[in-house]
């Protein structure tokens, strides 16, 4: 092969390579972007129906849009084993943890407080992994966590202002929530460990499924199942839909199989900037100079986890 032919196949084959590192490095950044989004749907539909209920019709109309997807794409579904294991993932992350998230907040839980417990999730997630994985979180990582998780406490501290008089912060606020972390730890470990090699699509429509009928059951026994189908409601289940359930739990599937355990619960810190941005953006909230700082730190802690 002559120096000609080296140039030009070199010409061809970069942008080749280049492309997937330009996605990989992208990808964590939408993932947050559109996770914190979450928050902000919860806001305007949980006043229309309990939580429980309205997670299982979200769960409900994400599984059938992910069976059409499927066919149309023609995946290949996974055997009983693999499902199985997608579906306990789902019963963990959008179960477990949403569904404790959100009756906590629907119980008068503060949602400060909520935050800053749910922020230990990316420390707890290391420590499952390195026992049920042996994967081994370095110096500079658990260091860079804690000043994460300190950050998160001066992004969040505006929020905390009168908790002491707070009523929601009950004991049994308080072991749900943090139910909520270990459910959405130990269902990325166990993602990671038992469902990283099923297809995205599939695996996510059986995690769907999973979790559907986890809350479809909470909701049978503990709540009425009354809905307000207004257009606010709409908005925002399609909002939950189609850019969380979608969006970001997919990509967040990818990250899990692509990455390790510590380096995916690390986008988590991020979660509570995002937030607070949009709530700055769009409910006119303030930004405190403590609050930028905060920001500041998460956002330089993650860069060296």
């Amino acid at each position: 092969m002559n120096r000609v032919e080296m140039a030009l196949r070199h010409a061809v084959l970069k942008p080749a390579r280049a492309g997937p590192g330009m996605l990989e490095r992208v990808a964590p950044f939408i993932f947050v972007f559109l996770w914190s989004t979450g928050f902000i749907g919860a806001k305007y539909g949980l006043p229309y129906a309990e939580p429980f209920t309205f997670l299982a019709v979200r769960m409900a109309i994400t599984f059938v849009l992910l069976i059409v997807m499927a066919l149309l794409l023609k995946r290949q579904w996974p055997g009983l084993p693999a499902a199985g294991h997608s579906m306990v993932t789902g019963i963990l992350i959008h179960g477990g943890y949403l569904g404790a998230v959100f009756w906590v907040i629907d119980n008068s839980m503060p949602a400060g407080i909520a935050a800053l417990i749910v922020a230990m999730q990316p420390l707890l997630t290391v420590l499952i992994a390195r026992l049920l994985l042996g994967e081994k979180a370095t110096r500079r990582q658990i260091i860079a966590f804690f000043f994460a998780l300190g950050g998160v406490f001066m992004v969040i501290l505006p929020r905390l202002e009168g908790v002491a008089e707070a009523t929601g912060i009950t004991p049994l606020n308080s072991a749900v929530t943090l139910f909520s972390v270990l459910a959405i730890a130990l269902g990325t470990v166990y993602q990671k460990r038992f469902a990283a090699d099923v297809g995205v699509v599939s695996g996510t429509t059986a995690q769907y499924f999973g979790a559907c009928l986890f809350l479809s059951v909470l909701s049978f026994f503990f709540e009425t199942g009354h809905i307000e189908w207004t257009l606010q409601f709409i908005l925002a289940m399609v909002w939950l839909v189609v850019v969380l359930s979608l969006g970001a739990v997919m990509l967040l599937m990818v990250l899990i199989r692509r990455n390790s355990s510590a380096s995916t619960a690390s986008l988590f810190y991020l979660v509570p900037v995002f937030t607070a941005v949009f709530a700055w953006l769009l409910f006119g909230e303030t930004l405190t100079p403590v609050q930028i700082a905060g920001m500041a730190v998460v956002v330089a802690a993650v860069a060296r986890a």
